[in-house]
């Protein structure tokens, strides 16, 4: 380890500056923003030691390994491994000799490149990043699913309770009903949908039922009666002609055994896989680019609830939605960073340099044009064009989202 006093001295007003910038952070705006910006960093750090650690199980040499971009804050070197902060926290590098063919190289260090690797290792310290946030995905799902609990559409539960003019409380309030209580049963049918509970309750106006609850873990009993919908008004407007009992309904969250959340983890990780790749042909589609330069030229096409939908978000929009996200508690906040992890390990896996990829594309490549004896090296440089291009497709991208987010940012959907 480096042994300059220096160093040292670097390293120590370093870290008295993050922890005075942190409490002055929390004291301004609270402790969900330093919150949210740890575990941003914390991805981006571990999607680089994914790369990391794989190229030293390689055999291949790490000579850099920092976090951040731009003027270098405080640095040490380790072995043959030079680690650090840069000021600019938007990223990370794992630097290892060789990534090109074109690269001049001592030849007594061209054994440990990553081009003299052979192509599994290749393949797999190129995919390590979004290895990396497939796993941190699964123990976040795992958390959720043991320590906080999913969204169940099975478990039907009350949200809150409709104001009725004219009344003090509705059939619901009168029944003794009360946020968070999970509706099981109305008169001995179980409840698993709330389209089930509507349709039950929209049939008996005027019948006493039967509800069966459950409330803290207990089971209780309480009897209401749905009231006609023409004789209530709800915003100075009447209501259809069915049953109600006055409450707004959500899916409650439903926590599983630490062992029954592991398969549990992998369908909700699964589930996301799927709709990364559905997003991502989504948001490279020339569909979603033409309504981004419409939104960005029209404040009403910006502040459009349809067009926020579906609006893909910069790290800015992404921050600020998790930070909104712990107004709800923990659960919430969980599934963002794993919708988080999984979106940015497919979008890294595109085959297109600069992303990692792109260098699985060219390994696998030149693996099927090699032949026994002869080695295939891909001339990058042919290429330049087309990675340009893809360049300046994801600086439009990110242009016209952060301009998005900072000047119309979307609507918050835990409020």
């Amino acid at each position: 380890m480096d042994p300059n006093p220096d160093t040292r001295r670097s390293l120590t007003f370093l870290l008295a500056g993050v922890v005075v910038f942190v409490a002055l952070l929390t004291w301004i705006v609270g402790w969900a923003l330093p919150l949210v910006i740890f575990a941003i960093v914390f991805i981006v750090m571990a999607h680089e030691f994914g790369h990391f650690i794989t190229a030293k199980r390689a055999g291949m040499k790490v000579t850099d390994f920092f976090v951040g971009f731009g003027p270098v804050l405080w640095s040490t070197t380790i072995g043959e491994t030079r680690y650090g902060v840069r000021a600019i926290l938007a990223g990370g590098y794992v630097k290892v000799p060789g990534m090109t063919w074109t690269e001049t190289i001592p030849e007594e260090e061209e054994s440990r490149t990553y081009r003299s690797a052979s192509y599994p290792r290749k393949v797999l310290f190129a995919s390590a990043g979004s290895l990396m946030h497939v796993v941190m995905a699964l123990l976040l799902a795992w958390a959720a699913l043991t320590f906080v609990g999913l969204p169940s559409t099975s478990h039907v539960g009350v949200y809150d309770f409709t104001k009725w003019q004219g009344h003090k409380e509705n059939s619901a309030q009168l029944a003794g009903l009360k946020v968070g209580d999970q509706i099981v049963a109305i008169n001995g049918v179980s409840i698993s949908s709330d389209s089930q509970l509507q349709k039950i309750v929209g049939h008996d106006s005027g019948k006493n039922l039967t509800i069966l609850i459950q409330r803290a873990g207990h089971d209780l009993t309480l009897h209401a009666t749905p009231v006609y919908g023409p004789t209530l008004t709800v915003n100075n407007k009447p209501l259809a002609a069915r049953g109600y009992l006055g409450v707004s309904l959500e899916s409650l969250a439903v926590r599983d055994s630490w062992y029954a959340s592991i398969p549990g983890s992998f369908t909700e990780v699964g589930s996301l896989l799927g709709t990364a790749v559905h997003a991502i042909v989504h948001v490279f589609s020339p569909g979603e680019f033409s309504s981004l330069f419409h939104q960005v030229a029209s404040p009403a096409a910006a502040t459009n609830p349809k067009n926020q939908l579906t609006r893909p978000e910069s790290i800015v929009g992404v921050v600020r939605i998790a930070v909104q996200s712990t107004q709800t508690g923990p659960g919430d906040l969980l599934l963002i960073l794993m919708a988080v992890n999984i979106f940015v390990g497919v979008l890294n896996m595109l085959p297109m340099l600069p992303l990692d990829g792109g260098y699985v594309a060219i390994a696998t490549y030149e693996r099927l044009r090699s032949r026994r004896g002869l080695r295939y090296h891909a001339d990058v440089n042919k290429m330049a064009p087309v990675i340009y291009a893809f360049m300046g497709v994801l600086l439009v991208l990110f242009a016209t989202t952060l301009f998005l987010d900072i000047a119309h940012p979307i609507a918050n959907p835990f409020h």
